[in-house]
């Protein structure tokens, strides 16, 4: 016959199973707590104040960045701040093209897939001498729709002299993505495109074996919780140059949710900024 266990033994052992896993929660979660503060601390705002991040380059200059943001068709002009937000953000990415599969159920885009705000968000935006790169979602069903795509942004974007042609790649929409890619990419070269990006998940991109050959610059969004604030670097041994950090950010001069992005934790900030944006301007992110 089993000895029976008393009652009591058997609480206190639970309770003190309890109150190890208890201890051990609170010391996991406060060790997350302070690696989010530590992150966050080394990034450009991104809540409705006006403050800068500061990086001093081998220069010993003082180089004081705001948070980098994208827009579309989505963000209407008429809920914008145009001299607010400006005052907030050191440089923007514009859509210009929503790609050739466009519906007559998108709102931010004509069937052309044109984007139906670009022309404003850009003009306001180098009204304020914010500089401007573009961006066109790639949606081309094979790399002879993908080569029209490419003119087609090429035709609408170039008149505005934007520092940077971006490929915004998110969907399978041919068998050879890799082959339709690059011929976006060679195209907008051929036209007379100095400077490409590539704008692509890691994970996608492995999944689609997208190459980045050839490209000039690596933009990659990875959001961790999507929180509104910087919570994990991308997770890749890819060379990257932008970090689309959240969706959710929040600036002075829009009251909905923003894309907010900064440069790779990994490189220099100011040599980085100024190889997608241009030259530092002094009222607009660097001072002595």
């Amino acid at each position: 016959m089993r000895r029976r266990i008393k009652p009591i033994v058997v609480v206190v052992f639970f309770t003190l199973i309890a109150t190890l896993l208890i201890i051990g929660k609170a010391h996991s979660d406060n060790l997350k707590s302070k690696e989010l503060k530590l992150a966050k601390a080394s990034i450009p705002p991104n809540t409705s104040t006006s403050n800068k991040s500061t990086t001093s380059t081998s220069e010993t200059t003082e180089f004081l960045l705001n948070p980098i943001i994208d827009v579309s068709g989505w963000q209407l002009p008429s809920d914008i701040d145009y001299d607010l937000l400006a005052s907030n953000i050191s440089a923007a990415i514009v859509r210009v093209y929503g790609g050739s599969q466009i519906t007559a159920h998108n709102n931010a885009a004509f069937t052309t897939g044109i984007d139906k705000s670009f022309k404003k968000h850009i003009t306001e935006f180098q009204k304020r001498r914010i500089p401007v790169a573009v961006y066109s979602y790639a949606l081309g069903r094979s790399a002879k729709e993908m080569r029209a795509e490419a003119r087609t942004f090429y035709k609408n974007a170039s008149p505005f002299n934007p520092t940077y042609y971006w490929i915004d790649v998110e969907e399978a929409t041919m068998t050879d993505m890799n082959k339709g890619v690059k011929a976006f990419r060679e195209e907008l070269k051929r036209l007379g495109a100095e400077n490409v990006g590539l704008y692509i998940g890691t994970y996608f991109m492995a999944e689609q074996d997208i190459s980045t050959e050839g490209f000039d610059a690596i933009w990659i969004p990875t959001y961790g919780g999507d929180s509104g604030y910087y919570e994990a670097a991308p997770d890749t041994s890819l060379d990257y140059d932008l970090h689309q950090y959240t969706s959710q950010g929040y600036l002075n001069g829009f009251n909905n949710p923003l894309d907010l992005n900064q440069i790779a934790v990994t490189k220099d900030t100011k040599k980085t900024f100024e190889k997608l944006f241009g030259k530092v301007k002094p009222d607009k992110g660097a001072k002595q």
